[in-house]
């Protein structure tokens, strides 16, 4: 890759991963319309980890807290709101990993094409504005449940397709149930550890057993513009997210998605 390729592929991963609009869908993107080369198996490793550190640094008080309540649920049986939000995580990543496991070849192989991606982008953006418009902002963390947890749980593993975004598909989930802005996003993040570690970890298991060679300057330059672009990411959009709602993120989903519809029907 030339290095404002490196350059605009890690801003846009620290910027998309935890926006509602796809960061799959906009790193799938630049290589299909104008012909880039392949990021990589590396540098797709470099910038998991760059948004794994984000949102790690960012909530790192929120995880240390929860790790604790967690960990005394199990050995001293104590019941507290931080540990049931680890339980909570836990449950919530259970139906993406199983459905990875079950669908991911068949995702690989049929699902990443740009019309696909045009669909998505568009039906998911109007379902995240309906479930903030008409829907009432009535439970806090608090009042997560089974039932609350699993709903997002399950609609988290549709962002295995490219374009439905997986932070968008859980903050329309919770929304829907009737959580806050701020719940659905704050779960949404805690809920993206679990998935980007172990994104993260089967990449670079398959880096570690290939013959790929590395491009280190890449690596580093990943890792450091997708970490800090994410954590920039993530504290503005919730410092604003109470302030201007979802939106303008539909309406950059409808704008993105009728291009890409326009590419690819024109082109026929």
């Amino acid at each position: 890759m030339l290095w404002y390729h490196i350059v605009f592929l890690a801003l846009i991963q620290g910027l998309t991963e935890f926006l509602p609009i796809s960061s799959s869908a906009h790193l799938i993107l630049p290589a299909q319309i104008f012909s880039w080369p392949d990021q990589g198996l590396a540098f797709d490793v470099a910038v998991h980890v760059g948004t794994l550190i984000a949102v790690v640094s960012y909530f790192a008080k929120d995880i240390l807290a929860v790790s604790r309540g967690w960990l005394g649920s199990l050995g001293k049986g104590q019941s507290s709101e931080d540990s049931r939000l680890g339980w909570w995580i836990i449950l919530g990543t259970l139906p993406a990993v199983l459905i990875g496991l079950a669908f991911e070849n068949f995702i690989e192989s049929n699902l990443r094409s740009i019309e696909v991606i045009a669909y998505t982008t568009i039906g998911f953006g109007i379902l995240l504005w309906v479930s903030d418009r008409f829907f009432p902002e009535r439970l806090e963390q608090k009042d997560l449940s089974i039932k609350s947890v699993l709903f997002i749980g399950v609609a988290q593993a549709l962002a295995l397709i490219p374009g439905t975004s997986r932070s968008g598909i859980t903050m329309t989930a919770a929304r829907f149930m009737g959580f806050s802005r701020s719940t659905a996003a704050r779960f949404s993040f805690l809920l993206s550890i679990p998935l980007i570690l172990a994104a993260g970890t089967l990449k670079l298991c398959e880096l570690l057993t290939s013959e790929i060679p590395v491009d280190w300057t890449a690596i580093v330059a990943g890792v450091v513009l997708s970490a800090v672009s994410a954590y920039l990411c993530i504290y503005l959009f919730l410092k604003w997210l109470n302030q201007i709602g979802f939106l303008p993120f539909m309406i950059y989903r409808l704008a993105l998605g009728f291009a890409l519809l326009w590419l690819v029907y024109m082109g026929q």
